[in-house]
């Protein structure tokens, strides 16, 4: 009896068949484990609720310090003096024209009624740094700032841009979940209780919101590290020079003078900072790197504040970066803070030490604890919830 075996075509035909189907089974399997991620990311608690309260506090600081820092030439500026500029006849921006954004605008002319809209304006500041009543201010302080900063287009930067975009995601996540002054009133009785379709719903718009943010910052160091890169100026290496020895943006002579006179550190402040904007997004990806990029756009934006005098813009991106620092960390700095607080208002080291100490204790010992407990006992125990 001859041995029959199939003909090379049909043999290579079951090996590509299998082949394919092979491929298809992991990429079948891939899009189901990033789907499932996907949806358990968006539907399994809100992300990143301190570092959006850190990006309410500070920019209800940035608020302030622009209100305060202008209010001596708020006239001159923003006002009846800056009527120079012609914007009070003809705004240069589209948003004066839209009524419910041409408060300010309208007041132009009454350096009283200015004033008092003004002080208004700082007040709604402080209740958004403050979290108080924040789905009934924000709306106020958005349509109100907007107003404002749009009266003298030749004084605004692309700070602005940024501050206008994050204000606007605010409305669909939750800024006021920490440290505010709502927190405290929701920890006694939330709006809508665990697992409800609103509790559901605000879940997914606040994470939807953070995945916006996360874009828009994105695009915003991509597109300008890849504008950089195609300038001669940054392509050899000196372009960080050039502007900390003008008049506009050397605004501290001495400083400007001390940073640029080695080259090294200049090529090198050049070439990383297209670097670290182009590959920022990759960057957050793992744990080494991210460090490693949240430390370099701090610094990044600390040396425009600070060298190129354009602290509103540093702040506000600042601001917004803190969304990318985890929870947990966050949550580890507010209780550092907090027992060193405690220490010395009380004025006992050793006694909040022992606290600590004691509190961690009580954390490890608390699962052996249960086990212990009879089955009636245990099920009786309430779980907190996951901060």
């Amino acid at each position: 009896m001859t041995d029959q075996r199939p003909a090379p075509a049909g043999r290579f035909g079951a090996f590509l068949g299998s082949l394919i189907a092979a491929v298809w089974s992991a990429v079948a399997l891939t899009v189901g484990r990033a789907f499932d991620f996907v949806e358990h990311w968006l539907f399994t608690g809100k992300k990143s609720l301190y570092g959006l309260a850190v990006t309410r506090i500070v920019f209800g600081c940035t608020a302030l310090g622009l209100l305060a820092a202008n209010f001596g030439t708020r006239l001159y500026t923003f006002g009846s003096g800056s009527a120079w500029n012609g914007e009070l006849a003809q705004p240069v921006s589209d948003f004066p024209k839209v009524w419910i954004f041409s408060a300010f605008h309208a007041v132009a002319g009454s350096d009283v009624a200015f004033t008092l809209l003004y002080l208004f304006l700082g007040a709604l500041a402080v209740l958004f740094l403050l979290g108080w009543r924040f789905r009934i201010v924000l709306p106020l302080f958005f349509v109100l700032w907007i107003s404002f900063i749009e009266m003298n287009d030749m004084v605004g930067d692309q700070g602005d841009n940024m501050f206008r975009i994050a204000l606007i995601l605010m409305f669909f996540a939750d800024p006021a979940a920490r440290w505010s002054l709502d927190a405290r009133r929701r920890a006694k009785q939330e709006w809508f209780p665990a697992g409800s379709s609103g509790n559901q719903i605000g879940t997914v718009l606040h994470n939807l919101s953070l995945v916006a943010l996360t874009a828009q910052v994105t695009f915003v160091y991509a597109s300008g590290g890849l504008y950089k890169a195609q300038g001669a100026p940054w392509a050899e290496g000196y372009a960080v020079y050039n502007p900390l020895q003008t008049m506009r943006f050397g605004t501290w002579p001495i400083l400007s003078d001390i940073v640029t006179a080695w080259g090294p550190a200049v090529a090198i402040g050049t070439w990383g900072s297209i670097l670290l904007q182009v590959a920022f997004l990759l960057m957050l990806l793992s744990r080494p790197t991210r460090l490693f990029a949240l430390f370099g756009i701090l610094s990044f934006h600390i040396a425009i504040g600070v060298l190129m005098g354009l602290p509103w813009f540093s702040l506000t991106m600042i601001a917004i970066d803190s969304i990318f620092i985890r929870d947990r960390s966050w949550k580890h700095l507010s209780d550092a803070v907090s027992r060193r607080w405690r220490q010395h208002m009380r004025g006992d080291a050793g006694s909040s030490t022992r606290e600590a100490g004691r509190s961690a204790a009580s954390d490890r010992a608390e699962p052996a604890e249960s086990s212990e407990l009879p089955p009636q006992k245990r099920a009786g125990r309430k779980v907190a919830a996951p901060g």
